[in-house]
């Protein structure tokens, strides 16, 4: 364990089931700081959305989880944290590489094949958020993927170059907290405009399938709960989803 500068902690750990589960224990033991981070090179049980799996080769990725305490965040609008999270993501990969885009809710993708993945875990106490616990996989050095995965791409497939994951994750921390502060100092607005400007397949309509079947459809917007907004190309009705209740058509 290594710590830094207002005692932040960073652990570094070669193997873990995953970074989620041992900084929440962090978190119940000794309450670590804000902006404190783990790091593994192999996560056993390398978790998703949705109880959805995230595969990734050993020590060839990024697979790290990063603590915040944000302030009077309620919990029915928690997917700020979503939207800063993705666009940090998004903002430290266009530093190598064009075409990065922010597919809904937080999947950060690489033209039509995902480079990264986010969930993330908030406490809940009343109202409002105690803690946040942001767990993040790059896909950055991996070469090759199992069949079963439907698109996955690594920045080294993307680029035909190796790069240094602890340089990524540093920007990706300053990336992150100068967002964070944008949020803290109010400009909530700003980051939600971001966010849609970013989004895939924004503006312009494309098809979907619920379990009415497909439709097309644009995107209208993301409401603060994090639900996706949808006009029917057809009859131009407005459908509110929640994740996994809507998926996009390739």
């Amino acid at each position: 364990m290594e710590l830094l500068s207002e005692e932040r902690l960073v652990v570094h750990l070669d193997e873990v089931d995953s970074t989620n589960n041992y900084l929440h224990s962090l978190v119940r033991k000794q309450k670590p700081e804000e902006g404190s981070v783990v790091i593994a090179e192999f996560q056993l049980g390398g978790r998703g959305q949705m109880g959805n799996g995230w595969f990734s080769e050993k020590g060839k990725n990024l697979l790290f989880s990063l603590l915040i305490y944000p302030d009077n965040v309620e919990a029915n609008a928690q997917f700020i944290i979503s939207r800063i999270a993705s666009l940090a993501v998004k903002n430290t990969l266009d530093q190598f590489t064009d075409d990065i885009r922010i597919k809904w809710p937080n999947d950060i993708y690489w033209k039509d094949k995902k480079i990264a993945g986010i969930l993330i875990e908030n406490d809940i106490s009343g109202r409002v958020i105690t803690n946040s616990i942001i767990g993040i996989g790059i896909n950055i050095n991996q070469d090759q993927f199992p069949e079963e995965l439907p698109n996955p791409v690594s920045l080294k497939q993307v680029t035909g170059s190796e790069f240094d994951r602890d340089y990524i994750l540093d920007n990706f921390v300053r990336e992150f907290f100068l967002i964070y502060r944008e949020f803290q100092n109010g400009n909530e607005k700003a980051i939600e405009d971001e966010y849609m400007l970013d989004l895939y397949r924004i503006n312009d309509y494309y098809w979907f399938e619920d379990d009415n079947g497909r439709f097309k459809a644009i995107i209208k917007e993301v409401l603060p709960s994090g639900h996706l907004v949808l006009k029917t190309l057809e009859t131009a009705e407005e459908r509110v989803y929640a994740f996994k209740e809507v998926s996009f058509v390739d």
